[in-house]
């Protein structure tokens, strides 16, 4: 019998870190970004969603707008945090984004932003979100990608090498675009799409992006993370390495999120689908108006 693997997440401590953030008002600017252009993906699909799952989004502000946005008959939101009262019907539980305890087959769409970054096991987490779609039922999705917060990854390797001797894991390995649409057709989604979006924040050092990421419930919460407190030598020299590479003329830093946005249908016999291999009625060299190259 083969041990599983170490969870890569504490998920109660980031639930702790989550609900510390809103008790003191949540910094939101990224998810309200993402919910946005969620919303305005959703504006061009011509289809009627009667039931929506909004799978771990952190804060209620999405679900609040797909509601106002799509009026559907039923709209469930599984959040990490108990949600308060909205102005529109939005049905609340709490639950763990990878561990979905709700019917097969029972929704219309299904999005989660802002959250899929944060689970231990994301393939396995996007196929109980296929699971849960109707046939030819939608799944959209946002999560940070790869180069997110590369620049506090190298001032703090960097200031920890030079002091320590080592480097701890002290910001959570990033999913790939690239990867993103393999999971996709893993977890069986058809028709599926991956694409970024990079956005730069510019903050006066690195002390004030420290503040938005706790304000966002971003503190490490990975497993194998350093639990011996450091020192205020380690902070202020991480923080001039980051001023040093990473500042603008102006004095100001650099902080970059890579948001990646994925989508992906439950598998329906009315779907496109692609030719089977020798059904083509026409040569692709009759088709570019070229000459087939001939074999010597």
């Amino acid at each position: 019998m083969t041990n599983a693997p170490a969870p890569l997440f504490d998920t109660r401590l980031a639930r702790h870190y989550l609900a510390r953030a809103v008790g003191r008002g949540v910094a939101d600017f990224l998810l309200i970004h993402a919910a946005t252009e969620i919303c305005e993906r959703l504006a061009a699909v011509h289809r009627r969603f009667g039931a929506i799952l909004d799978c771990g989004t952190p804060i209620q502000d999405l679900a609040e707008r797909l509601a106002a946005l799509l009026q559907p008959q039923l709209l469930i939101r599984m959040a990490p945090l108990p949600q308060t009262a909205g102005q529109n019907a939005v049905l609340g539980f709490v639950g763990e984004t990878e561990n979905l305890a709700l019917a097969s087959e029972k929704f219309d769409l299904a999005i989660s932003v802002l959250a899929l970054q944060a689970v231990n096991d994301l393939p396995g987490a996007l196929i109980q979100l296929r699971l849960v779609l109707k046939p030819d039922g939608l799944f959209l999705g946002c999560l940070l990608g790869g180069a997110t917060l590369q620049e506090l990854r190298t001032a703090l390797g960097t200031a920890e090498a030079e002091i320590y001797g080592g480097v701890s894991p002290r910001i959570a390995p990033f999913a790939d675009v690239r990867d993103m649409g393999g999971l996709l057709q893993r977890a069986r989604f058809a028709l599926p799409v991956a694409d970024s979006e990079t956005l730069t924040v510019r903050y006066d050092n690195m002390f004030g992006l420290l503040k938005d990421l706790r304000a966002m419930g971003g503190a490490n919460a990975l497993t194998a993370r350093r639990c011996i407190p450091v020192g205020k030598r380690y902070f202020a020299r991480a923080a001039e390495i980051y001023a040093d590479r990473f500042a603008d003329p102006d004095g100001r830093v650099r902080a970059t999120f890579e948001l990646i946005y994925l989508s992906g249908w439950a598998p329906h016999e009315s779907q496109q689908k692609p030719l089977a291999p020798g059904s083509a009625k026409m040569r692709l060299a009759d088709a570019l108006k070229t000459k087939p190259t001939q074999e010597p």
